[in-house]
């Protein structure tokens, strides 16, 4: 086998690639672009994967960063990252036909910082300046939200009451990372309003329990997504944090040979919104190398769905009975 690679073995994480929330995204995406005559303008990338906007793109969708670029009346589609009630009021001005793909966990956090608001509690969200969701999340109450995104922000914060803080978190963190976090966060004030689930999505954390599973065994970990996916990159570190070397690539043609040096044994998983195409094209470049022990480690079977969003199952209702 050339390219210095020895590797003899490939585990692939399950699970891994899409949750419910993107699958959910896409389908609301493909479903308008079939019922409306279009156009159909989506602001923001839907979710965060190069392919998937590029496929969407092809098929008719018109993705735009700000409403002000879609024209009065039209459909528009909220991507999965969730808007502040500001956007939504710019819609409504402008008679927009609105479709909102926030994923179900997101909209859970803006309910959360909405009620806290009304409780007259401060709030903390913990999170990543500039990512989409957080900017949707404290457009909830602008007044009463701070963003913190490390320990130290953590341990600086100050708030009017220290008794009356309540915390939420972007859904895509790493959990272990946005734990310490909390952790210091209580203990500066003992009395810290938390939800009882945690905010981090289900499929967030089932990857990265994937993850550390098989970067335990692996040299080297190849995680398939877009560098402006959130969850995408904190597979890569936790996969690190393991002893591994780990790359976040957006497919298979990223990879680079140098990787593959002494490496007997390979990882691949895919962040939450990488199609799986990608994934099988990994797993066919390491079979072209002569890798023939391919192994799938599953550590939870993932059975969540969610329902389209209410707006867009009327309309379906509508055509469905107009036939």
């Amino acid at each position: 086998m050339g390219d210095g690679m020895s590797a003899r073995k490939l585990i692939l994480a399950r699970p891994r690639g899409f949750c419910a929330g993107v699958d959910r995204a896409i389908d609301v995406v493909q479903i308008a672009l079939e019922l409306f005559p279009g156009p159909v303008y989506v602001r923001k990338e839907i979710v965060h994967n190069r392919y998937v906007i590029e496929s969407l793109a092809k098929r008719g969708a018109i993705f735009v960063e700000e409403l002000d670029a879609v024209p009065d009346g039209a459909v528009v589609i909220f991507s999965a990252h969730g808007v502040s009630p500001e956007v939504r009021r710019q819609a409504a001005a402008k008679r927009l036909q609105v479709i909102d793909a926030t994923c179900p966990l997101v909209t859970k956090v803006h309910l959360e910082a909405g009620r806290y608001a009304k409780e007259g509690l401060s709030i903390i969200l913990v999170g990543h300046t500039g990512h989409e969701e957080v900017v949707g999340t404290m457009g909830e109450a602008p007044g009463s939200i701070q963003l913190v995104g490390t320990v130290e922000e953590a341990e600086r914060v100050e708030v009017p009451d220290p008794e009356r803080v309540g915390v939420i978190t972007q859904t895509t963190l790493g959990v272990e990372d946005a734990n310490v976090i909390i952790d210091v966060l209580r203990r500066r004030f003992p009395k810290l309003v938390t939800t009882s689930s945690g905010d981090i999505c289900y499929a967030t954390q089932n990857r990265q329990t994937a993850v550390k599973m098989i970067g335990a065994d692996a040299q080297l970990v190849l995680v398939l997504g877009s560098p402006n996916s959130s969850n995408s990159r904190r597979l890569r570190e936790v996969a690190e944090a393991t002893g591994a070397r780990a790359f976040l690539i957006d497919d298979a043609s990223e990879i680079q040979a140098a990787w593959l040096e002494g490496v007997t044994c390979a990882a691949i998983t895919a962040g939450a919104s990488a199609p799986e195409h990608l994934v099988q094209e990994v797993v066919d470049f390491f079979e072209e190398l002569g890798v023939k022990e391919i192994e799938e480690v599953e550590i939870v079977q993932e059975k969540v769905t969610f329902v389209p969003p209410p707006e867009l199952a009327k309309e379906m209702e509508k055509r469905g009975a107009a036939r």
